[in-house]
């Protein structure tokens, strides 16, 4: 299959890129480090993305060609689904980017189910970044110091800087090739996690507020409301990495971030250590993700959404 991908880039002239709605470092790292890829390579590319760039990213190179209005997809000849177990992560637009005549998907999640005959998955990858910086071995492309940025930027965030049970050999071994062409990992942990606004750190301090500890002091869980949002001038993308939070605490076997929607949704993070898989408590509820790592959408109140979950963590037991 990895064959028949390189055969595609070879040949397509038009480039569509894209990654999942909720912007992260894996998804926008890969995404720009496919861009550059690509225009190295003489071929016309963009990167469309539903949402906005969140603040933390906006250093990594690349980002400000970034566009939000679709256009046109009969201007592509191939589309790249970056990051996405299906194609209704890319968000409204995904009928349309699903009309492209030739589409790649490129992810790591144990959900996905393969939706694009052109199809590069491993979920016991540490990242779409991991992914890409194999392909780009195969490909033997120049790895610019600006591509081993993004790359080196989407492993890190996807590893919970090398903390996740997804870091391997592998994992690291890219990293380290990464850092040996250019990429400078004080400068991008700098930016990515010591560059936080007086709103980020409010909505922390009201977030903290709300931790309980649940099932025998097994899950910890963290609630971020609408009502913080508006009192500390916020944004969702603030609570990025809030869920990592309950995990540092001793004991703690799964953490939970639950994040109101104005949709009358709750999204519901989970992360767990060892072996508690919380992809099958997601996948209760339409969502997915990996082992230790996965969220889905929950109509209800808090109280019904924060019931629901915990029946469905004591049933994977």
């Amino acid at each position: 299959m990895v064959n028949q991908i390189i055969s595609a880039i070879n040949k397509g002239q038009s480039f569509l890129i894209t990654a999942h709605v909720r912007l992260d470092g894996d998804a926008l790292g890969s995404e720009l480090a496919f861009w550059l890829m690509l225009k190295n390579m003489g071929k016309k590319a963009v990167i469309y993305n539903q949402d906005e760039t969140p603040q933390q990213y906006r250093f990594l190179p690349g980002s400000q060609n970034i566009v939000h209005e679709l256009g046109d997809v009969g201007l592509y000849d191939v589309g790249v689904v970056l990051d996405c177990s299906n194609l209704e992560r890319v968000g409204k637009e995904a009928e349309r980017i699903g009309n492209i005549k030739t589409l790649i998907n490129i992810d790591h999640h144990v959900s996905n189910g393969g939706f694009c005959e052109l199809s590069m998955l491993d979920g016991q990858a540490s990242s779409t970044g991991e992914l890409l910086y194999r392909l780009m071995c195969e490909v033997r492309c120049n790895m610019t110091k600006d591509i081993c940025t993004n790359l080196y930027a989407a492993i890190i965030t996807d590893t919970g800087g090398f903390r996740y049970s997804s870091t391997h050999r592998d994992t690291l071994w890219a990293a380290g090739d990464l850092v040996e062409k250019g990429a400078q990992p004080q400068w991008i942990s700098e930016n990515i996690y010591e560059s936080d606004s007086p709103a980020r750190l409010k909505l922390l301090a009201k977030v903290l507020e709300t931790m309980s500890l649940d099932l025998e002091n097994k899950v910890g869980s963290l609630f971020v409301t609408q009502e913080a949002l508006r009192q500390t001038g916020a944004t969702l993308d603030h609570s990025e990495g809030f869920i990592d939070i309950p995990r540092t605490v001793k004991g703690i076997d799964i953490s939970v971030l639950y994040t109101q929607l104005e949709n009358k949704y709750y999204k519901v993070s989970l992360r767990s250590k060892g072996q508690i898989n919380v992809e099958r408590v997601a996948g209760k509820f339409g969502g997915g993700g990996h082992v230790n790592a996965a969220a889905c959408r929950i109509a209800g109140n808090i109280e019904e959404v924060k019931s629901l979950i915990f029946a469905a963590i004591k049933g994977i037991n």
